[in-house]
């Protein structure tokens, strides 16, 4: 049975497919909608080239027939604009002006003309007051992630004991594995590619190996002594991350990394790429390039004043944090560099070029070679916005995509829909890309953050 669809302009906004991924279904779009697509159409970053989309979009279909009657979709359905129902009473309070109370009129009015229709938005104060006139309302949930187990990127495992001896010189076929479920039932591990596994002996409760799963095998970690900018793993965590960011870009070229705050994702993330940037002999990455996408900063940044690099400078304050870590040598307090000193090596890194950073809007359009690209706070970013980033990505450039999934800022945004989970999802399994989930236990940030972490 076909069903009626009123889009909402943030669905379009966010998605501008979205005209084309209802099937066989009737979509209608308000005046109000293309009314604020028109408005928006001038803006700066992703919104308005969005926007300019849908209206390319809608034009093409313009010159197929009527959009006041009804044009067929390349995909099936139809669409058309509705210019009525203007007069449609709603609940006391509701400013009848509003873009938002317009398109709910739509809505009702559609209902009490006998066509059920179904509002479509990514507000959920929209779909709450849908609710409250009696409208039909859901998410748009084309690209949301509907696994109930998110994928960690690790895995613990038996492994035979006599086995354990030659692991790290052979490695182990992943069909010598095995796990137990709750009965005590023996069952055959099932891994994924580029899965970290911590190996426990079915004989020695406290005999464990670290690897990860590649072709069909699980092979040692090849980085585990290694010291990168002289930072240590200190937890099975921070090993298995690691391994992921000093693989090479031919290996790995991506890396996404997620967890709760104070787990080190940034911190390491940095470390690697000064490694690989300043202390290897054949540089591998010609500079890091930082992006720390934020939902009101990427919209507006065209207006504010200053350089880019002033405008940007607000958002890179916790990457700041980070480097003055990694650059102090010696960590007793008595020991410390001065403010001066540290604040004279990091402007050395951003002023030579070893480090830039840019606002998320300036990628637009670019092929990044030869780069260690960190994307952090990578939970802000749409999932349009995240494939934009990696199918940029040109030869000898490593992608590291960190955040924490649960400390969402965008408004449209949340744990399903953002992009950071979303190329989690889509990119399991890959032989191109390593994940892993940071636990809360292993926060390194301070005992108080961990104890807060573990707490609340």
């Amino acid at each position: 049975m076909q069903k009626t669809y009123v889009l909402d302009t943030n669905v379009l906004i966010q998605a501008p497919y979205a005209l084309e991924s209802f099937e066989e279904n009737h979509i209608v779009l308000p005046l109000a909608v293309l009314e604020e697509l028109d408005r928006m159409k001038q803006s700066e970053g992703e919104r308005g080239q969005n926007a300019r989309q849908v209206i390319r979009f809608l034009e093409r279909l313009r010159l197929q027939g009527s959009l006041l009657d009804g044009v067929a979709l390349p995909e099936g359905g139809t669409l058309r604009l509705e210019v009525n129902h203007v007069g449609v009473a709603l609940p006391d309070g509701m400013d009848p002006d509003s873009r938002d109370n317009r398109i709910l009129k739509v809505c009702k009015g559609l209902q009490e003309d006998g066509t059920p229709a179904i509002l479509v938005s990514m507000d959920i104060v929209a779909r709450i007051k849908a609710q409250m006139m009696g409208v039909a309302a859901e998410d748009f949930t084309t690209d949301k992630v509907t696994q109930t187990q998110a994928y960690t990127g690790r895995a613990d495992v038996y492994i035979p004991n006599d086995l354990m001896s030659g692991f790290k010189k052979k490695g182990v076929p992943v069909q010598e594995l095995y796990t137990v479920d709750e009965a005590g039932n023996r069952r055959p591990a099932e891994l994924t590619e580029n899965q970290f596994v911590i190996l426990r002996s079915d004989t020695q409760e406290k005999k464990t190996m670290l690897g990860r799963c590649r072709d069909g095998k699980v092979t040692a970690l090849g980085f585990a002594g290694a010291k990168p900018f002289g930072v240590k793993p200190r937890s099975v965590g921070q090993q298995f991350l690691q391994e992921a960011l000093m693989l090479s870009a031919g290996q790995a070229p991506l890396v996404i990394v997620q967890g709760p705050a104070g787990t080190a994702k940034t911190f390491y993330a940095l470390a690697v790429g000064l490694e690989m940037v300043l202390e290897q002999e054949e540089r591998e990455y010609r500079k890091i390039l930082i992006c720390r996408p934020n939902a009101q900063f990427d919209q507006d940044i065209g207006f504010l004043p200053g350089s880019e690099q002033e405008k940007i400078s607000p958002l890179m304050r916790p990457v700041v944090d980070n480097l003055e870590i990694l650059l102090d040598q010696d960590g007793k307090k008595e020991k410390r560099s001065s403010e001066e000193e540290l604040r004279g090596r990091i402007d050395y890194l951003f002023e030579t070029g070893v480090i830039t950073a840019e606002a998320m809007n300036f990628m637009r359009g670019r092929s990044i070679t030869d780069t260690w690209l960190i994307i952090d706070e990578a939970q802000n970013l749409t999932p349009r916005q995240v494939k934009g980033i990696i199918t940029r990505v040109g030869r000898g450039t490593k992608v590291i995509l960190l955040g924490d999934p649960a400390q969402i800022d965008h408004p449209l945004l949340d744990e399903h829909s953002n992009g950071l989970t979303y190329a989690a999802d889509r990119m399991k399994g890959s032989p191109l890309c390593v994940q892993l989930t940071m636990q809360p236990d292993e926060c390194e940030r301070s005992e108080l953050a961990l104890d807060a972490a573990m707490r609340m």
